[in-house]
């Protein structure tokens, strides 16, 4: 027996177990789902997090108010009333000399405000549909049976001030009619009223000056991302709202305008670097030119020199990355019959499409070159391309599919790596430097895109650039 019980504590520990490690799973599955259906927008969430509040606490107040005080007063009101009929009635049957009742009718009509007939011993209408939700016939009802316990009729359907109440004696009907008010707590709609109203004036209050708190979190939003875009900060910006807001606004402002100067000081740097080693490249041809020897070993070293002098240019519009161009409109359209004309001279099969406008807002000059590097590149090393472009909804997509050799899948991402070569597959960069898809992905990501490779239908490699655009 021990033994048994042992078992059965056992099993529910091993039970409750369980249920305490499915709890934080399920607390998570329930967060996920609300995250799912939440708006995205900061606005919007704000608004929530304002109305609900707002609108539980008005719904319990609400609930309550009407379960206790308006229940309540209701059935308090139908009590006294139905206890004057019943006084009614026992006056009726206490003095049944007095034939016409005008002293009954007249003590109810002057004393408790009741408009009393006697009818004819008719049978009483059929009882009506009732009302979906009413307290007030329920109530009644229920006080009638209660204190005078004889066969009624009332009529609480309708937006008339008066009530009727019937009720079956021997020999007549009595037929009272009841002020609504009398029997029913009939300003509470005064309540809802004050409640509703408050609230709408208070949200009235609140939105617009939510708004203005949000705005200039939107607006540092706005800023951030013309920034990463690589285009000029809006002219209306400055830090706003409240301390935590204008915090972020003066860093943001703070770390552009270092990001801003390195820059500055690395293109200055780089250009100076330029300079000095164009000029040593510069007096190496003139002293090739001037030196005697074999035109087989000059025309070597002019070739090395040449190679170094591509090789430099590759590196400095690496280290630069067109991050000092303006923003601007480029043309697809142009740019693509532009290409046309290269794959034809170079006896290459070229095929582009065009869907949405073909103009572009990014930085012309970067973005030609971004183009360029990919599409030279398909060009380069395939004989058929296929281009397509897509534009609309703030984003531009550009996909170019070749029948080349490709790069195999663990590679793909290390080609755009600076200086990284496949010499058994393709030669990324003409110069030789491994630079060609470095800098189109620097390119790409400044404008707030990237590049993907992925397999192509013809064969070869699949080139996706996506930017807004």
């Amino acid at each position: 027996m021990a033994t048994t019980q042992l078992e059965r504590t056992d099993g529910f520990g091993a039970r409750l177990s369980r249920a305490l490690k499915a709890m934080p799973r399920a607390w998570n599955r329930f967060w996920r789902l609300v995250a799912l259906y939440m708006p995205k927008r900061l606005y919007a969430r704000s608004l929530i997090i304002v109305i609900a509040p707002m609108i539980l606490l008005q719904s319990v107040v609400a609930f309550d108010f009407m379960e206790r005080h308006w229940a309540t007063v209701t059935q308090r009101l139908s009590q006294a009333t139905v206890r004057d009929i019943a006084a009614i009635i026992d006056m009726i049957e206490t003095y049944p000399h007095d034939g016409d009742y005008a002293n009954i009718i007249r003590i109810a009509q002057d004393r408790m405000q009741l408009k009393v007939d006697l009818l004819p011993p008719d049978p009483l209408p059929a009882p009506g549909p009732k009302p979906f939700f009413s307290i007030l016939d329920d109530v009644l009802s229920t006080e009638i049976t209660r204190q005078i316990n004889r066969p009624f009729w009332i009529d609480t359907v309708g937006n008339s001030n008066i009530v009727e109440v019937r009720i079956q004696l021997e020999g007549k009907v009595l037929r009272v009619f009841v002020r609504r008010s009398q029997a029913y707590a009939s300003n509470t709609h005064i309540f809802l009223i004050w409640m509703v109203g408050t609230s709408l004036v208070l949200l009235t209050i609140a939105i617009p000056f939510l708004r203005n708190q949000i705005r200039p979190i939107l607006m540092l939003a706005e800023a951030a991302e013309s920034f990463g875009k690589g285009r000029p900060m809006p002219r209306d910006f400055r830090p706003r709202g409240a301390e935590e807001v204008r915090r972020a606004g003066f860093a943001f402002i703070q770390m552009r305008e270092r990001i801003e100067r390195q820059l500055e000081q690395r293109t200055a740097m780089l250009t100076g670097v330029s300079h000095d080693l164009r000029t040593i490249l510069t007096r190496f041809k003139l002293q090739l030119a001037l030196a005697g020897g074999k035109p087989e070993t000059k025309a070597a070293l002019n070739q090395d020199i040449d190679d170094m002098q591509s090789m430099l240019e590759g590196y400095i519009a690496f280290a630069r990355g067109e991050a000092s161009e303006d923003a601007g409109h480029f043309d697809l359209e142009a740019y693509f019959q532009k290409l046309g004309e290269e794959a034809s001279l170079h006896k290459r099969k070229l095929s582009t499409v065009l869907a949405g406008d073909p103009d572009v807002h990014v930085r012309p000059h970067a973005f030609a070159r971004l183009l360029s590097n990919v599409a030279g590149n398909a060009l380069r090393y395939a004989k058929t391309v296929e281009i397509s472009a897509n534009h609309g909804r703030g984003s531009l997509v550009v996909t170019i599919d070749d029948d080349g050799p490709g790069i195999p899948l663990e590679k793909r991402e290390d080609v755009f790596k600076p200086f990284v070569r496949l010499d058994e597959a393709r030669n990324l960069d003409a110069s030789g430097t491994g630079l060609g898809l470095s800098i189109a992905r620097d390119i790409a990501r400044s404008h707030g895109g990237d590049i993907m490779l992925d397999d192509s239908p013809l064969g070869g490699l699949r080139a996706v650039i996506k930017v807004p655009a």
